[in-house]
């Protein structure tokens, strides 16, 4: 295969992958195969995917931002909390055995895709929150941030559930807010990538494009079709990870 078309299929992959991360989360189930696929060691196929994703949940970020579905000023104690996990996270993981962990996740996510399956009106609209912001952020944001940063897989969906289940947000601004939080853990986790020289750039940046576009028309296509499109493909990807997971713990 031609160098030209390598980056193509990059581009390819990468542009799905912004669309459906967007919508629901899980983009990374298509990037990481890919980057691996062409023959890239682990650590820097995480760390360029960690470059493309940056473009991805900035692109959908700035439209929910500027569609009104979230506000910086509503999410600022998230963004600090979320990038110190998220940093410590990343250097733990030098430290520590991730197996555990790969354990626990299956578990979880299989909770997730079961109770949103049982529960048909699950955020169609906002609700009362059950935590105050400060306490909400500061428990999600070190814990879910630290996940990424040290793991990484069903970040959004974690996210995306905490946001309906304790802050009492609907589904679509569950998928807008999750996405700052997604932007933040990348961004941080990127840093550190690219001061252990664990990023390709070239590959990165072609599929960073794709990302940026493929997540400008998913953020389109939540803002105007909502909880009727967010919903299918939320569970879709759920069980599409958890069904990873499980194959790869085999």
């Amino acid at each position: 295969m031609s160098h030209e078309l390598l980056l193509l299929l990059l581009f390819a992959a990468a542009f799905v992958a912004g669309l459906i991360d967007s919508i629901a989360g899980g983009g990374g189930l298509i990037t990481v195969p890919v980057l691996l696929g062409i023959g890239l060691p682990p650590q820097v196929a995480l760390g360029t995917n960690k470059l493309q994703a940056s473009f991805g949940s900035g692109s959908a970020m700035l439209h929910f931002i500027r569609s009104g579905a979230v506000k910086f000023s509503d999410c600022w104690q998230g963004i600090a909390w979320t990038a110190l996990g998220s940093g410590t996270g990343f250097m733990a993981v030098q430290l520590l055995d991730p197996a555990l962990l790969r354990r626990i996740i299956p578990w979880l996510l299989a909770g997730i895709a079961i109770y949103t399956l049982a529960t048909p009106k699950l955020g169609i609209e906002d609700r009362h929150a059950r935590l105050s912001p400060s306490s909400f952020y500061l428990i999600f944001g070190v814990t879910i941030g630290f996940y990424d940063g040290f793991l990484g897989p069903g970040t959004g969906s974690f996210w995306f559930m905490a946001f309906i289940l304790l802050m009492g947000h609907s589904m679509m601004r569950a998928t807008a807010t999750t996405k700052v939080m997604n932007f933040t853990s990348n961004v941080v986790a990127l840093f550190f990538f690219l001061i252990a020289g664990q990023v390709h750039f070239l590959e990165g940046i072609i599929m960073g494009i794709g990302q940026f576009m493929g997540a400008r028309i998913g953020a389109k296509l939540v803002i105007t079709k909502g909880v009727g499109l967010i919903r299918p493909i939320f569970i879709t990807m759920v069980l599409a990870l958890l069904a990873r997971l499980v194959w790869q713990s085999r």
